[in-house]
């Protein structure tokens, strides 16, 4: 149990940085940690590592059901969306707020 623990505080720490891309500009992070969080920039790659987590998620529940289930439900929820978008061709569309282009053109 105590992996599955520390596999989902791991996930947690993966999707801030998925998700909030200017956290790789500011936290001090090694250069293998940064090539492996910019694969991520496709529907098709962030609902790969998504649907990834949601299954952590859901083998950490096996054993005993906890609030985790909410975790593993949301998890699958997006990598679904995810998939779905990359079906309908739509292109991944990053927020200046939370570290697209506009902002690092403002740190460079």
């Amino acid at each position: 149990m105590i992996l599955f623990g520390a596999l989902c505080l791991a996930s947690s720490f993966l999707i801030i940085f998925i998700e909030i891309p200017l956290l790789l500009r500011i936290c001090p992070t090694s250069a293998k940690f940064d090539t492996f969080m910019r694969r991520f920039t496709t529907n098709y790659m962030r609902a790969g590592i998504y649907l990834v987590m949601a299954i952590i998620q859901w083998l950490s529940i096996i054993k005993e059901a906890s609030s985790l289930i909410a975790a593993a439900i949301m998890l699958t929820v997006a990598a679904a969306f995810y998939a779905l978008a990359g079906v309908k061709g739509q292109g991944f569309v990053g927020s200046k707020t939370l570290g697209g282009q506009g902002v690092a053109q403002m740190i460079i």
